[in-house]
């Protein structure tokens, strides 16, 4: 069983929730559903290995860059690098 990624709850509140997110080496969240659209912070530079419906692919990250998703994502994401990884996940309600 692989180690399970750490979410830390930052803001919750009627328009947005955030919540960083760290992946020691090997980590995943498991699989999930986004319920809300959501924007990711990379705070690290690396890479991530995403599974879902389609299989698994790897997204190159760089710390800073943002990218956004809709609602309805569902996937796996785990960390394939030897160092920790960290990111900002803001969803929008």
């Amino acid at each position: 069983m692989s180690a399970k990624a750490i979410p830390t709850l930052q803001i919750d509140n009627d328009r947005v929730r955030v919540i960083e997110w760290r992946f020691p080496p090997g980590a995943a969240t498991g699989w999930h559903r986004h319920e809300y659209d959501y924007v990711v912070v990379p705070m690290t530079t690396g890479k991530l290995r995403l599974t879902d419906g389609q299989g698994e692919r790897f997204a190159d990250l760089v710390a800073g860059s943002s990218y956004t998703r809709k609602a309805g994502v569902e996937h796996d994401v785990a960390n394939p690098n030897p160092h920790e990884f960290v990111f900002v996940e803001i969803e929008t309600k």
